[in-house]
C-alpha cells in the first residue's frame, strides 16, 4: 500500500508521517486518472475546507516524487504536473490535444528494444523514459473537419 511505502521511507529519512502527507497521497490516489500540478492539488485541499500552506503541499509533492510514488510530467504548457505511480503497472505514455489539452493515457511500450539497444552502445543505465505524442483528439479533429468543411461551402457559393 503506498501509504505504507512512505511511511517506511519518511522512518529512513527520520521524519514523520503527518496527516498533511496523508491527506496530500489520498488526494493522488483519489485522482488517479488526473496529472495535478502542486497548485491543482493545493486547490483541491482548500476545495475539502482543510488548511494546509501552499509550501507545504509543493513540498509533500516533491517529497512523493522523490519517493518514488510520483512521477513528474511536463506537458508543452511547461507546467510541471504529477501522476501516481504504479509499480505493478507497465509504463504508459501520454497522448495529448493541441487543441483543448486533453491528456490520454496509451499501455503501448514498444522502447524497451530500443533502451537495451542504446544502453549497450553508450553504457547509460537507463532508468526511466517518458514517451508524449501531440495531435488533435477526435473531437478536436471532428471540429476542425466541419469547420473546413463549412469554410469550403461557403467559398464555392461565391
Amino acid at each position: 500500500m503506498k501509504q505504507d511505502i512512505l511511511r517506511n521511507e519518511l522512518r529512513r529519512r527520520k521524519q514523520r508521517m503527518t496527516a498533511q502527507r496523508e491527506l496530500i497521497l489520498k488526494i493522488f490516489m483519489d485522482s488517479e486518472d488526473e496529472h495535478m500540478s502542486a497548485e491543482e492539488v493545493y486547490r483541491k485541499v482548500l476545495d475539502r475546507r482543510l488548511r494546509i500552506s501552499k509550501a507545504t503541499v509543493y513540498r509533500t509533492v516533491d517529497l512523493l516524487s522523490d519517493v518514488g510514488l510520483l512521477r513528474r510530467i511536463v506537458f508543452r504548457d511547461g507546467v510541471i504536473r504529477y501522476e501516481l505511480v504504479n509499480k505493478d503497472e507497465h509504463h504508459h505514455h501520454h497522448i495529448i490535444c493541441t487543441e483543448c489539452g486533453r491528456v490520454e493515457e496509451f499501455p503501448f511500450d514498444l522502447l524497451d528494444d530500443l533502451e537495451k539497444l542504446i544502453e549497450q552502445s553508450t553504457g547509460y543505465k537507463i532508468t526511466d523514459h517518458q514517451l508524449k505524442l501531440y495531435g488533435l483528439c477526435s473531437e478536436c479533429a471532428k471540429k476542425k473537419n466541419n469547420e473546413k468543411t463549412e469554410t469550403d461551402m461557403r467559398k464555392a457559393t461565391k
